[in-house]
């Protein structure tokens, strides 16, 4: 992919297509790095962010162990009501 480099005010810049942007999930803000004269763009976004408050979610939300029992116990046959011992 090509782009042009454009005049913005003092400066210059690139445009960024929509679906770059959302590929590399580019938001407010990114990194520049520059290294044997390429210019490294990466996104800001750091690995698993926001994963501790989903992760408090599911344990305030969480059911109980014997929940998933009862529910489970609703699909068990005949013969394993009457016959199954332990």
């Amino acid at each position: 992919m090509r782009a042009k480099i454009i005049k913005i005010g003092n400066s210059k810049g690139i445009r960024l297509p929509k679906t770059v942007l959302e590929q590399c999930e580019f938001k407010d803000e990114v990194s520049l790095q520059v290294k044997d004269n390429k210019l490294i763009i990466t996104s800001n976004k750091k690995p698993r962010q926001g994963w501790a408050e989903e992760f408090k979610k599911l344990i305030k939300n969480q059911k109980s162990a014997d929940d998933d029992l009862k529910d489970f116990r609703e699909f068990t046959t005949k013969w394993e009501k009457s016959e199954w011992e332990w």
